[in-house]
């Protein structure tokens, strides 16, 4: 099979990419495509290999050779599954590969922010102390994660990770219902619960109508005065300008973001140019450890062979 790997370049160049080419007969690589360069590039394919770019229905019906759209990631928005499906093309995704990767940068992040790590070794190198009456020397303000409550919105694979994770860390975890829920599942809270009581919330859900801004002004105003959210899910959950008024009045206390909504964001974005103490913001990197990365292209390479078997490992179509 003749494969296309459109956007090469979202994948490090330390990754083995033999487990994919040992399974088509030749694979061409493009480190990003344009949407309006696809067709051209993937005119021969009969299969293409996409994390994000984009694969319309109208793409679809100009390459009658494509058999399977392989898409590196979890999320399968970037691919028509109707017109796919119309088309008898096969679809397949991958998904829990990252989930020891962004659980890793969630307590990262969230003890750089409390510990001050990265503050004492700027101390220590400019010689605060050395300088130092004393054996140690303070800076800013440290605070442990023990007894913390940490809001898990999403419980799936990661959330559930994460949920372990801050159980070790001796946190009171809780497992917020979806916001529009009817009823409680056990082992549960409310999703109002759940923000309002909550002295870290971190975001695990899916991006659907239904989660679209669900931390905007409203949702906010409930939570407590100081609270930490951290985003690794999708940029499209937080309302940005309603986050950034409310780090600015400290109503929440810091926002540590791995995405936003448009990737890669906008010059003057307006958290990327608010220049605050209590944002910290990185380039979508928290599912990228090199073992997650190779994770992905192994399993790329198990579709592409359960494709070729007859067989129908992660379709989605």
């Amino acid at each position: 099979m003749r494969a296309v790997f459109l956007d090469r370049s979202t994948i490090s160049e330390d990754i083995d990419l033999s487990p994919i080419e040992s399974h088509v007969t030749t694979i061409s690589y493009f480190e990003h495509t344009a949407i309006e360069k696809v067709i051209f590039r993937a005119k021969f394919a009969e299969v293409i290999i996409s994390n994000k770019v984009m694969i319309t229905a109208e793409i679809i019906r100009q390459l009658p050779k494509l058999k399977l759209i392989c898409i590196a990631a979890t999320g399968t928005n970037n691919v028509n599954l109707v017109a796919a499906q119309k088309a008898g093309i096969a679809v397949c995704n991958v998904s829990g590969y990252a989930n020891t990767s962004v659980t890793q940068y969630v307590f990262a992040m969230l003890l750089e922010y409390l510990q001050k790590t990265s503050h004492y070794i700027e101390n220590s190198r400019q010689g605060d102390w050395q300088n130092s009456p004393v054996f140690c020397h303070f800076g800013l303000p440290i605070n442990e994660l023990a007894a913390k409550k940490i809001a898990i919105i999403g419980y799936g694979g990661l959330g559930k990770q994460v949920s372990e994770i801050a159980k070790a860390f001796a946190m009171e975890v809780l497992i917020a219902e979806r916001q529009l829920a009817s009823s409680i599942r056990p082992g549960r809270v409310s999703f109002e619960q759940a923000i309002s009581t909550a002295d870290i919330i971190s975001l695990h859900a899916p991006l659907s109508d239904e989660t679209a801004n669900l931390i905007n002004q409203q949702s906010i105003k409930t939570m407590k005065m100081g609270v930490i959210i951290i985003n690794t899910a999708r940029g499209g959950l937080v309302n940005s300008l309603d986050l950034l008024a409310a780090l600015k009045s400290k109503k929440i206390g810091a926002a540590i973001l791995d995405v936003l909504e448009n990737e890669p964001p906008p010059q003057d974005h307006p958290l990327l140019n608010a220049k605050l103490d209590n944002l910290l913001i990185t380039a979508h990197i928290a599912w990228g450890s090199l073992q997650a990365q190779q994770r992905l292209i192994n399993r790329l390479a198990d579709n592409i062979k359960s494709y070729q078997q007859g067989l129908q490992l992660n379709r989605v179509v």
